[in-house]
């Protein structure tokens, strides 16, 4: 397997950053047509505290997006990444106008779009093959678990029948997939973690990020934790069960992420997942061989 910072290298041959947009939209899961809760560990932000204004224009999120970063990329690249919320889920002319001009700056190498596998009409593929005949185009969905009583329980609303035909569409289609898997989802044991992640390393797709459960201030998920009805994981336990998820993974996979940083002003536990240093330090002692 290679990690995605690798990966950019090796095809770009320079440092390549996500340069987190908003689309401005929102999802079925929360606007009513499936439910109003949302997936119940996802923020109000919609995932997308790091995202940019959704506000402004496309153009706009893109520049400032450039500022934050200048800091750490100099004549660099960049992924046009629309984080927040299900972005798919909008009539296809105003899709087909934030891609585009997402894609427009020459500097933008990749397009990356966040969704849920429900909100992939064959409309909605057809466009972003076609974006990708221009420049490569990775289509994030939110798996998180393969386990139907998890999923219920977390409020995904979606079984996981629409996750295979939707990756399923995509490969026929010529996009890469990427698929989020979210490790300590509360009742899953490590047994259920692994099997989550080897259906995702069999399913064929590019991409897999692995993060971990985190309970953010606002959620569903807060309300079971004050409770005691959701532990997490402490960071030996978390890099213990990493080495034996990436020992899962094939060498063509690319690993986009490891565990996770969610924002530090919603972050309620675990409250170790906040100190960076601490963290990768400790994935370097785990993961030796592919964190060096």
């Amino acid at each position: 397997m290679t990690l995605l910072n690798d990966y950019l290298r090796s095809v770009y041959g320079c440092k390549v950053y996500k340069l987190a947009l908003s689309a401005d939209v929102t999802c079925p899961n929360r606007d009513g047509v499936l439910s109003d809760k949302g997936c119940s560990f996802c923020s109000a932000g919609g995932s997308g505290e790091f995202a940019g204004d959704r506000s402004i224009p496309i153009a706009d999120q893109l520049a400032e997006a450039r500022k934050r970063v200048s800091g750490k990329i100099r004549d660099g690249k960049y992924i046009a990444y629309f984080q927040s919320f299900s972005n798919t889920y909008a009539p296809l002319p105003y899709l087909k106008s934030i891609y585009y001009e997402a894609i427009k700056p020459e500097d933008v190498v990749i397009l990356s779009v966040g969704t849920r596998p429900d909100c992939l009409g064959d409309d909605v593929i057809a466009l972003l093959s076609g974006i990708n005949r221009i420049k490569p185009v990775w289509v994030e969905l939110g798996l998180q678990t393969i386990h139907e009583p998890t999923a219920q329980r977390i409020n995904r609303c979606y079984p996981l029948s629409t996750y295979d035909d939707a990756v399923s569409r995509l490969h026929r289609a010529g996009i890469a997939v990427v698929t989020h898997v979210i490790l300590g989802l509360p009742g899953e044991t490590e047994a259920m973690m692994l099997e989550t992640v080897k259906y995702v390393a069999a399913s064929g797709v590019f991409g897999i990020k692995l993060q971990l459960l985190q309970i953010l201030k606002g959620t569903a998920m807060a309300a079971e934790y004050e409770k005691g009805k959701v532990p997490v994981m402490t960071l030996s336990e978390y890099a213990a069960l990493l080495k034996k998820a990436v020992a899962l993974i094939p060498e063509d996979m690319v690993i986009h992420r490891l565990t996770g940083d969610g924002p530090k002003s919603l972050l309620i536990a675990p409250s170790w997942s906040g100190d960076k240093k601490r963290v990768l330090n400790t994935l370097k002692k785990a993961l030796p061989s592919i964190l060096p």
